[in-house]
């Protein structure tokens, strides 16, 4: 939890004239104030009137256009501040800034950093080339992943264990991601060296952490297969079988052997014999997310492909944690492969295979993006508002992995007793073949 004496710090404060919007334009109130932003808070001291506090995760944009800010709240209001005089740039910048670093803490992604920020300026481009920001702003390194924190838009994070390639040209570095984005890096100064150092250095201590932990799995696996097999496993990437057995037989089995040590061989061997054997995916990770130091195991299982049997358009995912003498993993969760208006008319599986290996690489991007948590991902809109979880609320509008994750969530299965784990899991089944609409869920009948 934020330490309540730091977070409200007051960072800047001026005077300003403000109106309060609601979502139709009309006015609410309207004056002269002073206005203070702090870590947590912008808050608005008007002349005549109640103090207003907004907290910096409860705005959801910022518009800054002709010497005005505006602020679109998560209440569908909007604040705009405008007659700041000189204090306009200094107050958007740290207004933006502030903003970002909760955002960063938000987005599942509250690591340490591991090298002092980097100013620069940089172009993003996704995956179907389009260019999307275009800004300056500081890069700063994480264990697990890269921050790129603009002045004047938000944050992006690219995952170590997704990048493709890297590129140096002209002093400016290009990053490619395996799902076709680029990031373009340039004017970095004298820390070009220092940063491409860094950035090189945090790639590969998670590609000898995945060595490490490979090499505890799998005793006497060789060199060759070691390094292969680390690339496409690191940061506890999901490979598949047909991927893993290609290069070395002996670690699949021994991944299947350790997910029967961590209790889970039942579900595992069930849900295998419902699934398309070759896509089969499991991953392995040491560390998770910094706090904890045991062991996290996870498997997706496509099931899809025979259009006689009551069931298909889906993926099982299951997962288990060990820390010290405990071992948890408690339900399995299920998502959409296809939208379900599509899956029928998607043909051979040739082509069903093409779709599910997409599906499979969007899907470890999104579990790395979140940090392998599950519960921003079942939990219903109505508890996202609630202050608890309101993190998860900002996440699931700022993260696409997890937008997208909870959009093609079906639903959950409790490991209750065994055989009601199975009823329970066919019953989802048999629901996600039969339903009409992309947003319909599961819930589990009384």
């Amino acid at each position: 939890m934020e330490n309540a004496e730091e977070a409200r710090k007051i960072v800047i404060q001026c005077s300003m004239s403000y109106d309060m919007l609601e979502e139709n334009d009309a006015k609410l109130a309207t004056g002269e104030c002073e206005a203070a932003i702090d870590q947590a808070y912008v808050t608005l001291f008007p002349k005549f009137g109640d103090i207003l506090p907004f907290h910096l995760r409860q705005i959801t944009t910022v518009e800054a256009e002709n010497y005005r800010i505006t602020l679109h709240l998560s209440s569908k209001q909007k604040l705009v501040l405008f007659d700041l005089g000189y204090c306009y740039e200094d107050f958007l910048r740290n207004l933006i800034g502030l903003r970002n670093e909760v955002i960063l803490k938000d987005l599942l992604m509250n690591e340490t950093a591991k090298k002092p920020d980097v100013e620069m300026e940089f172009v993003y481009f996704d995956e179907t080339g389009k260019e999307k920001q275009r800004d300056v702003g500081k890069l700063r390194i994480y264990e697990t992943g890269l921050g790129v924190i603009p002045e004047n838009s938000e944050v992006l994070r690219i995952p170590y264990s997704d990048i493709a390639n890297v590129k140096e040209e002209d002093y400016s570095i290009k990053i490619g991601t395996e799902l076709g984005e680029q990031l373009q890096i340039s004017k970095l100064g004298s820390e070009f060296d220092a940063f491409r150092k860094a950035l090189s250095d945090a790639y590969n201590a998670l590609q000898n952490k995945a060595a490490s932990a490979l090499t505890e799995l799998c005793p006497g696996i060789d060199p060759i297969s070691l390094r292969r097999i680390a690339s496409i496993m690191r940061e506890g990437r999901a490979a598949r079988r047909s991927d893993i057995e290609r290069i070395n037989q002996k670690v699949w089995a021994s991944l299947e052997k350790k997910i029967t040590d961590m209790g889970l061989n039942e579900y595992y061997s069930f849900l295998k014999g419902l699934a398309r054997q070759e896509e089969i995916s499991i991953g392995f990770k040491r560390g998770l997310m910094g706090d904890l130091t045991g062991e996290y195991i996870w498997f997706l299982m496509p099931i899809y492909g025979n259009a006689q049997k009551e069931y298909g358009n889906a993926v099982a995912m299951e997962a288990a944690e060990t820390t010290g003498e405990e071992t948890t993993g408690k339900a399995t969760y299920f998502f959409r492969i296809t939208s379900r208006k599509d899956y029928p008319t998607c043909g051979t599986i040739e082509r069903l295979d093409e779709i599910t290996d997409k599906f499979l690489k969007k899907i470890n991007r999104c579990m790395i993006d979140i940090n392998f948590r599950r519960e921003p991902v079942y939990l219903p809109n109505e508890k996202l508002e609630e202050p608890a979880y309101y993190r998860y609320n900002v996440a699931a509008q700022k993260l696409p992995s997890l937008r997208l994750l909870r959009d093609l969530y079906i639903g959950r299965v409790i490991h209750a007793s065994p055989e009601q784990w199975k009823t329970d899991v066919m019953d989802l089944l048999r629901f996600n073949v039969n339903a009409q609409m992309d947003n319909e869920k599961w819930t589990k009948s009384t």
